[in-house]
């Protein structure tokens, strides 16, 4: 049986860490190549979750890119950050959307997305849904959705143990995550 992460999960994962490692985590995602990196998307009101998130996706071999501390993005939202971001999705391998209610509301996610879309293919895409209960799916109420793998925990064919893994619910099948990472693009 498959279960997305709760946020407290996620805060938990990330509340293992110091202010230093937290920092230092962070800090990767400035300066590093673009090239094989995986592009986070979320929206701003989930900040408390990127850490959890981010420590997720480097555990399983992700080099994780995070916009909101890109030096080079503009200090207001002008046409030159949409320019950047469109850069920044086609230059990294993998697009990840930690999909969240608030993600809904955001003016940026569901655009990212769409960009994405355009440059990856549903392939290189996943959603890393993460409500308050691990069976809610409150996060996926747009229908379009269902059109993206989803990276879940739980017990894979051929796996002694459960692990982190990218579902493609209409192919019925799941890939581990750190090989979708490493698959490539």
């Amino acid at each position: 049986m498959i279960q997305f992460i709760t946020k407290s999960e996620l805060r938990n994962f990330a509340s293992n860490l110091s202010t230093e490692e937290r920092s230092r985590l962070l800090a990767r995602a400035t300066h590093r190549s673009l090239t094989g990196s995986t592009f986070l998307s979320h929206s701003s009101k989930d900040q408390d979750l990127v850490v959890g998130a981010t420590r997720v996706l480097e555990g399983h071999g992700a080099s994780v890119y995070l916009d909101e501390i890109d030096p080079e993005m503009p200090p207001y939202t002008t046409e030159e950050t949409a320019a950047i971001l469109k850069g920044r999705i086609r230059q990294t391998s993998r697009f990840v959307l930690l999909a969240t209610a608030n993600s809904k509301d955001s003016r940026w996610v569901p655009w990212e997305l769409g960009v994405a879309d355009g440059f990856k293919g549903l392939d290189r895409i996943a959603l890393f849904p993460a409500a308050d209960a691990a069976y809610e799916q409150s996060w996926a109420s747009w229908e379009y959705l269902g059109l993206y793998m989803r990276i879940v925990w739980g017990n894979l064919q051929g796996h002694a143990d459960p692990l982190w893994m990218v579902l493609d619910a209409r192919r019925n099948i799941a890939t581990p995550l750190s090989e979708w990472l490493r698959t490539p693009a």
